[in-house]
């Protein structure tokens, strides 16, 4: 194993420790000493990546969104009718925070006590998931009911109220999945075609 992918490996290991521990006792309770036992390795590997916990929360948190973003926009078939595309992208998005419920809480919690790093992070990643759904509908499909394209505005207002019925199913221990329906039922209404609208 060459440096560099042992460096990746040990990198790797220090996350999934954090992502471990979050789930298991919080980010706020969780200490250094509890993601290197539980990435099986030494305080001194660990700042070798990072900094400090905020910094390898914030690699895992971007790690996590950019997986999530390529993960849903390769469920979605471009030639898909609109409805069949959003359903496509509603249930991956879903099925990627089922598979790392309390990281994705604690992505929605958590951040904003981080101060000014925390709010860096949120408009990074908001950003990087309204250009995958101005992407995603940026289709012969999509451009045929919504000429004018999906707005900043209005992405952000579909993304902040599925990341918030998430977060909230999950910590009032439901799963994700539990909001399936009614997210790809508010995902269309909120996406129709504006002629639709009353």
């Amino acid at each position: 194993m060459t440096t560099p992918q042992l460096q990746r490996t040990f990198r790797r290991r220090l996350l999934d420790g954090l992502a471990q521990s979050i789930v298991e006792a919080g980010y706020q309770s969780t200490t250094v000493a509890d993601i290197v036992r539980r990435a099986r390795t030494s305080r001194r590997t660990f700042y070798e990546h990072f900094a400090s916990k905020e910094e390898c929360f914030v690699a895992l948190l971007t790690d996590a969104n950019t997986e999530m973003i390529r993960e849903i926009s390769a469920a979605v078939d471009p030639r898909a009718p609109w409805r069949t595309q959003v359903r496509q992208a509603v249930e991956a998005w879903i099925a990627c925070a089922e598979s790392e419920p309390g990281v994705v809480v604690s992505w929605i919690r958590d951040v904003p006590a981080l101060g000014i790093s925390g709010r860096e992070l949120q408009r990074e990643m908001m950003a990087a998931f309204v250009r995958m759904v101005q992407t995603l509908s940026d289709t012969d499909e999509w451009r045929a009911i919504r000429p004018d394209g999906v707005s900043r505005q209005l992405a952000t207002l579909l993304l902040g109220g599925l990341r918030e019925l998430i977060a909230t199913t999950v910590e009032e221990g439901g799963r994700a999945s539990d909001i399936t329906e009614v997210a790809v039922q508010a995902t269309m209404a909120l996406l129709a075609p504006p002629s639709t609208l009353p």
